[in-house]
């Protein structure tokens, strides 16, 4: 269990609301400055630490290093298990659950309890564990750890309540699934052997009750040896031996032959009558060579044999292709008669499954589906049609079809923006897939009341960016968007991008997305940036193309007195608008020749392009090489629709374009940013050139906010969060280490550039990573005309701020404690045709100085969190009306001003891997959960809160973790979820027929618990095994174990008492006493033509 702090509420305020203006805090930590105020604010805060819960609400993805596979035949529900402990349950859309085994250990093998609501799983610590799934969030029942064996094989007879528990021993072990406690009745291997035997036969890899006899027990032993025990008489009916070992068998299901696979490719067939060698032996992929032997083949890993009543049995494996076919994919064959279909899978399978329409065993199994568990895919092929397709998978299951860099998410988007992404990915989905409806359709879900439209963005390595619907916590693909489209494509072994970084030169970084203007803009690995515009319209369009000279040079001095050599300093508005390759003035740009310099990382198209419906390139930028040195990667970035303005900066400074004009206003270092106000007194920098890391961006140090900005700290936290220490200096925050001053955060805002400014103006808040806040107030023209024609000015930088530790987020609210939206612009199509009465003209919402002050008043408050601290500011004045340390000993990766429950707050997440939330704007800690102890770098670089008290992160390379940090969202979780058990009638089984229950065996005489029970068998001995009682309660206990018999009582009575049946058992008992009487006339009959015959002519 985590353990969960809660902060007491109780701010010492003159009312019981929290009145703000003479505030003090009873923590130390976050004690506010009693700075003077211009004037009393009355802000009532109404989050309390009551409002905030954590836990865990959905994971998406397909299930990273999956391990084992089962299916429940009547329920419809698939279970794949995984390598940390992991277990995923998946059902019809919607129905999708996580469980988490609490040792970590891998699972071995699942199997389901059918139609029951219960699941066994075996784990690498050979602990086995049911789990109740007849509720929303699975939990464990009972748990049985062996001590003394290693589990290497689990069969759970259909209607059964004896699991059958193999050894790497050769023992097996029989556990009563009711109780999980072992029965005393044991089949040792020496038993199970002849005597003559003189090596041990291996593990168990086998087991499997005969279809025409329960009490028979096929064992198979790696060794080759195979064992049909008889569990009445306690021996041996009989054993064969094969030289070779066995990977696994499969029944015929009238249960007289069956099928082995083995590790040399071959298949064997056996029957019952000969038991002394296979009546038949194949290599199916196993070619004859010139000189007569066999050419050597893989091993046979899984062998189904499945019966068709229409058709021949399909026999259906995994591997077994020839050694010589070098650079072969893994394949699955399918053999059909004598049609053999050789299906080539992208990754290595892992586990294989045939769908059957019946869960008997002693049935023609007619298969219609086979699910394939690849290493990082799911498929599931259609056997019902000639050509195999496969279904089209419903699950988010190609999340990871290159690696994610980074993700974005956004709560309460516009109700419009899903329908239209959805409309237009929808014409470039793949086709050629079964039209038969998804066969994993069990559980049920129902869209909760407690939804709203969510997006979640997902940026990969090789440049592409996901879209996905994220509404009630599932997960759709929408659109897809390729950047690598807007560059040439690099030749093999060429390109400038290969010195900067080995491999994904078009690796996302970062994106910004404004969901009204629907404008979205990416950062890439090769220090470029794109913007796009959406229209659903195709065009014709050339990209411009912008190139900025952004680089300190090394021999530079960093001082406030010298600045004849500041590097890309252009003055405000000089630039006059240019539509393609524009480089603001710089000094030295006359290099030796060989050297780069002045040349971007990768080329983009300078041709007019066809661009498809959807997102389209409409701006490229970016920067160059200087003097043989790559170009820093870009850390921060911000955009603003309203303003028409972006701004991004790198450790060497910060550049704001205006794309609709396409020019370039400012490029400066961070040094000249300051002018007069540098509160540092700067050293001379180190000679050394500081060369671009030439990793990847799929395993760099890139938090999306200090990817190689060195950001200070503490030495005290450093063997802690070892995992981040490549990333990070381990200095404090030392100014003569510290060389580069980066840009760690952007945003635009109406806010107020100089304390005597008596309206807000638009302004840019620039934090860095020495912990310094410039805002640089902005002049732009507001008619629509002007805008065009006339330049943006902007002006020197006005309010310095300081705060401990790197900046990384800013925010704003009124004087009344409300969030302030950024201005922005409501969106239109520019490429839609020309309508003469409505001209196209932008619509700004909340942009003039006049409306911002209405919502403003007299100034705004400014919240300023770094990964120390955060502090409250009231603007125009700067006085710091409240400060909080966040933290002492870690560092703050992410942090947000977010909306929940009606109110706003901070929410931050550390590199301890705490998870916090604030109050605005007193900054009182209200929840602090120590989340996840271990945080690595690819979690530090996706985790990203939202509006509603929900976050997400990458728990892995392939999955999506959502949780929420809000009380109320934790109270209606169980309305969201799914039901993965619904209760279905177990199918009749067919009637055998009066002679083949006769002649066939006694099998439905058999009694496992006189057998396997405590009075015969008696009891095992107690250092075999520990029995470990699950946390979900004696009530769940009750309802997952009981047997079959009683559920369907159950379910009759509750149907009777509804009425709902009544006609139907009338109708069925009548037909049962037609039958009945038809079987006693036949009876008859054959009574007579055979009473004369002795036993031995039948």
């Amino acid at each position: 269990m985590k353990k969960i702090r809660k902060v007491l509420d109780g701010l010492t305020t003159s009312s019981p609301g929290g009145t703000i203006g003479s505030p003090s805090c009873g923590s130390a930590a976050g004690t506010p400055t009693a700075a003077a105020t211009p004037k009393e604010i009355d802000i009532q805060e109404t989050l309390v630490s009551e409002n905030f819960q954590l836990c865990k609400t959905v994971r998406h993805g397909f299930p990273y290093q999956p391990t084992a596979l089962a299916f429940d035949p009547v329920q419809k529900i698939l279970a794949i298990g995984s390598r940390s402990g992991g277990v995923r349950i998946l059902g019809r859309p919607g129905v999708d659950c996580y469980c988490q085994h609490e040792s970590g250990a891998a699972v071995l093998q699942l199997q389901f309890l059918i139609n029951e609501g219960a699941l066994v799983t075996a784990c690498a610590d050979d602990t086995l564990h049911l789990w109740n799934l007849r509720q929303r969030r699975p939990a464990v029942l009972h748990s049985l750890k062996f001590n003394r064996e290693r589990i290497t094989f689990c069969h759970l007879p259909f209607q059964s309540k004896w699991l059958y528990v193999g050894t790497e021993r050769g023992n097996t072990h029989i556990v009563n699934i009711e109780s999980f406690i072992l029965s005393g009745y044991v089949i040792m291997w020496n038993k199970a052997i002849e005597l003559s035997t003189k090596t041990h036969p291996g593990p168990v890899v086998h087991l499997s009750d005969s279809p025409k006899d329960e009490g028979k027990l096929l064992i198979g032993f790696e060794s080759g040896t195979i064992v049909q025990w008889d569990l009445r008489g306690k021996k041996a009916d009989f054993r064969m031996h094969y030289d070779e070992a066995i990977h696994s068998v499969g029944w015929h299901h009238e249960g007289k032959q069956f099928m082995c696979s083995h590790s040399d490719g071959s298949l064997t067939m056996w029957n019952l009558r000969n038991t002394t060698r296979p009546f038949q032996v194949t290599f199916p992929h196993g070619k004859v060579q010139k000189d007569g032997r066999k050419e050597s083949c893989k091993p046979i890993l899984k062998v189904e044999y499945k019966t068709s009543r229409n058709s021949e049995p399909f026999i259906i494996f995994s591997g077994g292709l020839s050694y010589d076919k070098a650079g072969r994919r893994p394949t699955l064959t399918i053999m059909h008669g004598k049609a053999i279909t050789v299906l080539e899978m992208d990754y290595p399978i892992v586990e294989f499954m045939a769908l059957c329409e019946t869960p008997y065993n002693n049935e023609v199994q007619e298969p219609y589906a086979v699910v394939v568990l690849l290493e990082k895919d799911l498929i599931v092929v259609d056997l019902t049609q000639s050509n195999f397709p496969v279904f089209e998978n419903p699950y988010p299951m190609d999340i990871h079809e290159s690696p994610v860099t980074c993700t974005a998410y956004f709560a309460e988007c516009p109700p419009d923006i899903i329908p239209i992404l959805y409309s237009i990915g929808a014409k470039h989905k793949k086709t050629g897939y079964s039209q038969k409806e998804w066969p994993i359709s069990g559980g049920t879900w129902t869209l909760g009341s407690h939804t709203y439209p969510e997006i979640i963005i997902t940026g990969h390595a090789d440049g592409s960016i996901k879209f996905w619907d994220a509404s009630a916590i599932t997960l759709q693909m929408l659109y897809k968007l390729k950047t690598s489209k807007v560059f040439e494509k690099l030749k093999p072994g060429e390109g400038r991008a290969a010195e900067l970084v080995e491999e994904d030169p078009f690796a996302i970084q970062m994106v910004s997305w404004c969901p009204q203007s629907r404008i979205f803009c990416v950062v890439g690995i090769s220090a470029h940036i794109i913007l796009y515009r959406f229209s659903k319209y195709d065009a014709n369009t050339q990209i411009v193309s912008l190139e900025v000279r952004l680089q300190c040079e090394s021999e530079d001095v960093i001082s406030p007195s010298e600045n004849e050599n500041n590097p890309c300093f252009s003055e405000p508005g000089s630039h006059s608008p240019q539509p393609h390759h524009q480089h603001p003035a710089s000094p030295g740009a006359g290099t030796p020749e060989g050297v780069k310099d002045s040349i971007p990382c990768i080329k983009v198209k300078d041709r007019m392009v066809r661009v498809p419906p959807g997102y389209q390139a409409e701006l490229v930028i970016q920067l160059l090489w200087v003097d043989g040195e790559p170009p820093q990667q870009i850390t921060s970035l911000d955009i603003n629709s309203a303003y028409g303005l972006l701004a991004f900066g790198n450790c060497n400074g910060l550049a704001v374009v205006d794309y609709l004009q396409k020019t370039i206003l400012l490029c400066m270092s961070t040094l000249d940013l300051y002018g007069a106000a540098d509160p540092y007194q700067r050293l001379t920098r180190s000679p050394r050139r500081n060369r671009q890391s030439t990793s990847g961006l799929t395993e760099l140090s890139d938090n999306q906010q200090s990817i190689d900005m060195e950001r200070s700290k503490s030495p005290t936290s450093e063997s802690r969060e070892n995992s981040f220490s490549r990333s990070r200096s381990s200095s404090v925050s030392s100014i003569d280490r510290d060389t580069k001053e980066a840009i760690t955060t952007l945003q635009f805002a109406e806010s107020y550039g100089r304390k005597n400014d008596p309206v807000p103006t638009p302004c840019l808040w620039v934090g860095t990573s020495l912990g310094v806040v410039l805002v640089i107030p902005m002049s732009i023209p507001t008619d629509q005309e002007e805008r065009m024609e006339e330049p943006v000015t902007i002006g020197p930088s006005g309010a310095v701020l300081m705060l401990k530790g790197s900046v990384l987020r800013f925010g704003f609210l009124d004087l009344m404690g409300a969030l302030i939206q950024s201005p922005y612009e409501v969106w239109r199509d520019l490429n839609a045709p020309e309508n003469p009465d409505r001209p196209r003209k932008r619509k700004l919402v909340n942009f003039s100085p006049s409306s911002s002050q209405d919502t403003c008043g007299e100034g705004h408050l400014a919240v300023v969190c770094s990964e120390r601290q955060a502090k409250v500011f009231l603007m125009p004045s700067q006085s710091c009306l409240f400060v909080h340390n966040i933290t002492e000993s870690s560092f703050v990766l992410r942090a947000d001003v977010v909306s929940v429950c009606n109110s706003v707050c901070l929410a931050c997440f550390c590199a301890n891997g705490h998870i916090m939330t604030i109050s605005l704007p007193s900054l009182r800690p209200m929840m602090d959960i120590n989340y996840l102890p271990l945080t690595d770098m690819r979690i530090a670089r996706t985790f990203c809160f939202t509006n509603g008290g929900q976050a997400l992160y990458l728990s892995s390379p392939t999955e999506i973790q959502r949780i929420t940090y809000s009380q109320e969202m934790c109270d209606n979780l169980q309305e969201m979820l799914g039901e993965l058990f619904t209760p279905i009638e177990t199918p009749e089984a067919q009637n055998r027929g009066f002679l083949k229950g006769f002649f066939g065996g006694n099998a439905n005489t058999f009694d496992r618990e006189e057998l396997f029970g405590e009075a015969s068998a008696g009891k095992a001995s107690r250092s075999l095994a520990q029995h470990i009682p699950g946390q979900a309660g004696m009530e769940g206990m009750k309802v997952a174990a009981s047997g079959v018999v009683g559920d369907l009582a159950r379910a009759r009575i509750a149907l009777d008492e509804r009425g709902q049946r009544l006609g139907e058992l009338e109708d069925r008992t009548a037909l049962m006493m037609t039958s009945a009487e038809t079987f006693s006339k036949h009876a008859h009959e054959l009574m007579l033509k055979c009473k004369d015959k002795k036993w031995y002519q039948f």
